[in-house]
């Protein structure tokens, strides 16, 4: 009798559990993307990139930097008996040396990963080309590290997904050569739904296997679902793993890395930051340990802006400015990228929402190609920290020169060929007189007397 009663909880369940997948899809995107569009200009049709390679071949190659000379190989293969190696050298099809790595796979409700492997290799010589092949099998790819000192390039893209206007926009970003890729959060636009992971990693193979990609976590990579999913970020964590143990942080949503006298920081909006939270205190560690003589340059990436005259996403950002605002001021931060708001915004360097000297740059930068099309409707009148804005898709380099210039340009990518639309030329901050502050103290005098005020 109970065997009985079990199977026919058994019967009305299983529909309830399949009705509730499905509304995830649809339920998911719509409370964590908040989409309106009155606004918003209609995307361009999303690309469904295949999978053409044998079940045991490597699919989805990208790299990222790892410890100090290495570089982390991550590919996914159908084939569970394919083992995490990679032959690697600096002659095409001559390969000098080998390591072994790890693999893993994971299950989002009737998905079920392949085999995603995870290898270091190194040491490596710097702006270097080396030759790879993973697994023992499968086509060779090869990547040029990044150089040991400066000038260093960093192509900058933020909400990025994968429509036709993303391939416009790493298309034109790939015509012009770069040494590093940074992305500020809401890479694939999957929204739950495991296949769209697949397609985007497919996609931006040809350009994460041959340049590191280093990225942080935007709203569109948290995939909760209450009691079965609470803890989100599932496929990101297992797919797109950051060097954030090499930087002493105990979460792959946050993390740094050095990189040719340039410290870049990869914040989580979407984790706990703060004053009591594991990220803040690994922050204000992080940027403790940074030496300005050898690390001239600090960048910060993260996903919801702190500061947006667009009419989108307003506010978002502000309950970790106020908590973590301070920190990168008094480190001088040079500058602050952001995603999220689907369009272009270049701010003067401010400080608590005044135009200061001493505080970083904020750029936002969420134009990418993303699938629901451009934040069209800006704030007026313009505040006079906006110093520059548009809603356009497109992509961002950064070029630092050396210890104390750097190079920004904005590249419209809406036009045939991509068109610089902005671009501006900016000192370090650890190079000012009036920013230097000699005795650690919070916010030195020369700074503060230079803010004015203004309301965004």
């Amino acid at each position: 009798m109970e065997k009985k009663a079990w199977h026919s909880q058994q019967r009305c369940l299983f529909p309830l559990f399949v009705a509730t997948f499905l509304l995830s899809q649809f339920l998911v995107p719509i409370s964590y993307a908040q989409i309106d569009d009155s606004f918003r200009q209609p995307p361009r049709p999303l690309v469904n990139t295949p999978h053409t390679r044998s079940s045991s071949d490597p699919q989805q190659v990208h790299i990222s930097l790892a410890a100090k000379d290495h570089m982390r190989v991550s590919w996914i293969t159908e084939d569970k008996k394919v083992k995490s190696l990679v032959e690697y050298g600096r002659v095409a099809r001559k390969y000098e040396a080998t390591a072994e790595g790890t693999h893993t796979s994971y299950h989002y409700f009737f998905y079920k990963s392949g085999q995603i492997h995870d290898v270091q290799i190194g040491p490596l010589e710097p702006s270097t080309t080396y030759y790879y092949r993973c697994g023992g099998q499968g086509p060779e790819f090869s990547f040029k590290t990044p150089p040991q000192a400066f000038p260093i390039e960093f192509a900058i893209v933020g909400d990025l997904g994968q429509t036709e206007w993303t391939q416009s926009t790493l298309q034109h970003m790939n015509n012009s050569d770069y040494d590093v890729f940074l992305l500020p959060g809401d890479l694939s636009y999957a929204d739950s739904q495991q296949p769209l992971w697949d397609s985007f990693g497919r996609l931006v193979e040809p350009y994460a296997s041959s340049r590191p990609w280093m990225v942080t976590e935007g709203n569109h990579e948290v995939e909760t679902f209450p009691i079965i999913y609470p803890q989100g970020f599932k496929a990101y964590n297992a797919r797109w793993k950051m060097p954030h143990e090499e930087s002493g942080s105990n979460s792959n949503l946050y993390y740094s890395f050095d990189v040719a006298g340039t410290h870049v920081i990869m914040l989580g909006s979407y984790t706990d930051f703060d004053s009591n939270s594991d990220q803040y205190h690994w922050l204000r560690t992080d940027l403790a340990g940074v030496n300005r003589q050898r690390t001239p340059w600090i960048v910060v990436l993260l996903h919801a802006p702190w500061y947006n005259t667009n009419t989108a996403h307003q506010g978002e950002g502000e309950s970790m400015r106020k908590s973590m605002e301070e920190l990168l001021y008094n480190a001088r931060v040079d500058l602050v990228f952001s995603g999220h708001v689907h369009s272009y915004e270049r701010f003067t360097r401010i400080f608590d929402n005044k135009a200061d000297p001493c505080g970083p740059m904020y750029i936002t930068i969420g134009d990418g190609g993303n699938r629901e099309g451009l934040a069209l409707m800006f704030k007026k009148p313009t505040s006079p920290l906006s110093l520059y804005r548009e809603s356009t898709f497109g992509h961002g380099r950064l070029r630092i020169e050396d210890g104390s210039r750097a190079h920004w340009s904005w590249h419209r990518n809406n036009d045939s060929d991509s068109v610089v639309a902005d671009e501006v030329w900016l000192d370090s901050l650890a190079t000012s007189c009036d920013c230097r502050d000699d005795n650690n103290k919070s916010i030195p005098k020369s700074a503060s007397d230079h803010a004015v005020k203004d309301d965004l």
